[in-house]
């Protein structure tokens, strides 16, 4: 998405279109999301009141698989020199990502969030 990511663009472009009809599909699925200001709002977090959370703790290390797979990407980028090229690198770098990996890191996360509740939201081993 171009352009910064308000309260009102998360709710309307990403939440109500595709992450409420997703997790819609997914029974008993649990929804994570970060701290960032758009997903810590009332009203975002009223448009996914009818879903399990799983909570995300301040001073916890990154539980997000995805960050995880962004830093896989980030070491394979090329030198870019406009967001066209930063664009069409990312686009072929995700097309490519090893699915193993990304399923690996989903796998994990049981034993992530154990770690984390464990050392009472600090650092882990992850």
């Amino acid at each position: 998405m171009c352009g910064t990511i308000t309260v009102q663009r998360y709710v309307d472009d990403i939440l109500r279109p595709h992450v409420g009809p997703f997790l819609n599909g997914l029974s008993g699925a649990i929804f994570q999301q970060e701290n960032a200001r758009p997903h810590t709002t009332r009203v975002a977090e009223d448009c996914l009141r009818h879903f399990q959370m799983l909570p995300w703790p301040a001073r916890s290390p990154d539980l997000s698989p995805v960050e995880l797979v962004w830093d896989q990407l980030k070491r394979q980028m090329p030198s870019c020199h406009s967001v066209h090229d930063l664009e069409l690198a990312v686009q072929g770098l995700w097309a490519h990502l090893p699915q193993d990996n990304i399923r690996c890191l989903i796998n994990s996360m049981p034993d992530r969030v154990a770690a984390c509740i464990a050392a009472g939201g600090g650092p882990t081993c992850y």
